[in-house]
């Protein structure tokens, strides 16, 4: 089923697993760290990419250490640590913290990179077009433009409430997963993925094979955000690929 709401189990929420879901190809899960805790990260065949989602921590690799503080999802301010396979990194968090953990395989080896409010693209889309009906805000972390060494992407959307995002309608080759959070717990919203539509909600994630079209709405009043992670395909990476279902072309130049 490629829309799935998954229980939290301790401290953790297991978004998806290659097990689980191997054409998504990724590892995704969420990490909650209570006040005090400590935790090391270390992964001999993956890459991995650690965002913060709210709460109050520092994060230490190779002699560095930065702080990941932010009041929430919905708080424009990310910071994002993405580092190869064989690089120990530890998290200590200040406060009740919460993270998205990324994970895919790559043999490639490069220097951590720390992304910050500064450093990640924002862009907004669709305040222009069809009424306005089209208007969020997309940031990027990382894409093969910036990290083209990685096999993976990583960003986020803001989807304000009665509007669409990731639209029109398309698709491309490499597997995408999104995590929904909603400024309010009973919010919910529309996931499309092909001619199947399934209810957005708290916490819950779809999973979007290559090659379907999708899209998105959030009911109005709830504003809906959702991280978006994009495995590349061997051989034919995300190039900010958008694929227009050809009756909904049209809309792109409206």
């Amino acid at each position: 089923m490629p829309y799935i709401k998954t229980p939290i189990e301790g401290a953790e929420q297991i978004v998806c697993t290659r097990e689980s879901a191997p054409e998504m190809m990724m590892d995704i899960r969420v990490r909650f760290m209570a006040k005090g805790e400590t935790l090391r990260l270390y992964d001999e065949i993956n890459e991995t990419a650690v965002l913060i989602q709210s709460g109050d921590a520092e994060i230490s690799w190779g002699g560095e250490t930065r702080a990941m503080k932010r009041s929430g999802p919905f708080d424009k301010k990310p910071f994002c640590l993405h580092f190869s396979r064989g690089t120990p990194v530890f998290i200590a968090a200040n406060a009740d913290s919460e993270f998205i953990i990324e994970k895919t395989d790559n043999d490639r080896v490069w220097e951590p990179v720390f992304y910050t409010p500064e450093t990640c693209l924002y862009q907004e889309f669709g305040k222009e077009q069809w009424g306005g009906a089209g208007d969020r805000i997309v940031s990027t972390m990382f894409d093969y433009e910036n990290a083209p060494y990685s096999n993976m992407v990583l960003g986020e959307v803001f989807n304000l409430p009665g509007k669409w995002s990731s639209y029109p309608p398309h698709h491309h080759p490499q597997p995408e997963v999104y995590y929904y959070r909603f400024d309010r717990p009973q919010g919910f919203g529309a996931c499309f993925i092909g001619d199947d539509v399934y209810k957005s909600v708290d916490r819950g994630h779809a999973e979007i094979p290559g090659g379907k079209t999708h899209q998105q709405g959030a009911a109005p009043g709830y504003e809906m955000y959702y991280v978006w992670m994009v495995r590349h395909v061997d051989g034919d990476p995300w190039i900010k690929t958008r694929i227009y279902a050809p009756e909904h072309e049209w809309l792109a130049n409206s």
